[in-house]
């Protein structure tokens, strides 16, 4: 498999920044009433050089600014992402709400091409006022003026002074591709936070301070480079987000697990097989009745004529492959790695003659009982090279997760964590994957011993299931494809 370390956030997660404001729809409708009566909004007429309002949405660690849209949809992507400076004082804080601020409108002059205030020209009323009544009261003309003339100026060029000082510790990004990889970053971002808001574990704590940093140093990175040519790098500080989010999850889920450890029993879901299981491990496929069981077992398979390659071939080998994530209801967690029994590669719904032939290359020279990954024979195959001549994997795992959903085959189905799923996505002796331990200046590399670790342990939740019933590959199965073939 070739995207492995691709595991989303949480739907709750996930939602924060797709569109605006999402815990308060009405602030939105808001902001664009005003917007419309107040401001210029994005629409087919805008040029390049058009300014339009901006709905800044203040966030813990900095803002998202939005455009709206003129057809009276969301926007999906903003117009602009501010970061703040991590272990921010209290005045950087306050900076930041002042740069997040509702932009200030201005009076034009149809004779100058300039424009000022409306509170520097608030200002200026103002400050005649005060001066004709200081005067009136015996205040010195040498004093009074240079006031009245000094405070419409403050006002229109003392908040560009201010803006300064406090975008020193902002740092802003704009553009689409600069904005939109910024957004899935502070997607993951926002639960690390909200995860240490709900918390007093330090753990937890201080993974929201480093994902501070990491968002911080990707901002600094999209703002003096574009962010094709500094690919690498944020695709480093992104695989970091990501393992940092999946560690606070197994800490989440860890302490859960803790808490809820006196009532196990009652709340194991009927019909799965208690045992051991690891991290992350959780067995989703509910086996048949020991009434149906049987029957899986004993339905009318071809009785096949032994030829010149059952030597090697191994019958019981289980197939391990990962997918994109799917929740089979709303009360299961994410399932997105898949254990099978090599047969079902030979179910007719399978497309042929591709998973007879995978099924050949998976079960030749194996030991009994063996999980194989399916990046191992990609890795087996010439680092994939040679796949045009086995089958279509992609259209085969398709096929098997049906099969898998429609209740046609047994199958053990688990959400993985995020290091062990992209473990057994790498080649059995690949070492890519790197995790942060404490902070960000120190890191773990995983390799081919750890990779063995999490084979070992599927091993432990599956072996206990098939010893009590093997996993049923479905019916009617095409015969295998014997060595000459």
């Amino acid at each position: 498999m070739t995207d492995g370390l691709r595991t989303p956030p949480s739907p709750t997660a996930a939602a924060y920044h797709e569109r605006p404001f999402p815990r308060d729809p009405g602030r939105w409708k808001k902001e664009r009433t005003r917007a419309l009566r107040t401001g210029h909004i994005r629409d087919n007429t805008c040029s390049p050089a058009c300014q339009p309002v901006l709905v800044h949405e203040r966030t813990s660690w900095g803002w998202l600014a939005w455009t709206v849209p003129g057809d009276g949809t969301l926007p999906e992507v903003p117009h602009q992402i501010g970061v703040l400076t991590p272990a921010a004082t209290r005045t950087q804080r306050l900076a930041l709400r002042w740069l997040a601020r509702r932009p200030a409108q201005r009076i034009a002059f149809d004779t100058v091409p300039a424009s000022l205030r409306f509170s520097a020209a608030a200002v200026a009323l103002i400050s005649v006022i005060v001066a004709l009544l200081a005067m009136h009261h015996g205040a010195p003309v040498d004093v009074v003026l240079p006031a009245m003339l000094l405070a419409p100026l403050l006002a229109e060029h003392l908040p560009n002074r201010l803006d300064a000082r406090a975008g020193e510790h902002v740092r802003r990004v704009e553009g689409v591709h600069a904005c939109r990889y910024l957004q899935r970053l502070a997607t993951l971002h926002t639960g690390l936070v909200q995860a240490a808001a709900g918390s007093d574990r330090y753990e937890l704590r201080r993974s929201a301070e480093v994902g501070q940093g990491l968002l911080w140093d990707a901002a600094g990175l999209l703002q003096t480079h574009d962010a094709r040519l500094a690919c690498k790098d944020l695709i480093t500080l992104e695989r970091l987000m990501l393992q940092l989010a999946d560690q606070v999850t197994q800490i989440i889920e860890r302490t859960a697990r803790e808490d809820a450890a006196a009532d196990a029993d009652q709340t194991r879901a009927p019909g799965r097989h208690p045992g051991p299981y690891p991290t992350g491990l959780r067995p989703m496929t509910p086996g048949p009745t020991p009434s149906t069981s049987h029957r899986k077992e004993t339905a009318s398979m071809p009785q096949l004529q032994p030829d010149s390659s059952q030597a090697a071939r191994t019958a019981d080998v289980y197939l391990l492959f990962a997918h994109e994530p799917y929740y089979p209801d709303s009360a299961a967690g994410e399932i997105n790695t898949t254990v099978v029994a090599a047969d079902s590669l030979l179910h007719p719904r399978v497309r042929q003659p591709d998973g007879a032939r995978i099924h050949a290359s998976l079960t030749q020279g194996r030991r009994p009982g063996e999980i194989v990954p399916l990046s191992t024979l990609t890795h087996e195959l010439d680092a994939g090279a040679r796949w045009h001549e086995v089958g279509d994997w992609e259209g085969i795992t398709e096929d098997l997760l049906q099969l898998i959903r429609d209740q046609d085959c047994d199958a053990l189905s688990m959400g993985l964590p995020l290091i062990a799923r992209a473990l057994l996505c790498a080649g059995p002796n690949s070492q890519v994957v790197r995790a942060h331990v404490g902070d960000t200046s120190r890191l773990t590399a995983y390799g081919p011993d750890d990779r063995g670790t999490v084979l070992a342990e599927i091993d432990k939740v599956l072996t206990p299931l098939v010893a009590e019933r093997a996993l049923w590959p479905g019916n009617d199965l095409i015969p295998p494809l014997s060595h000459r073939s």
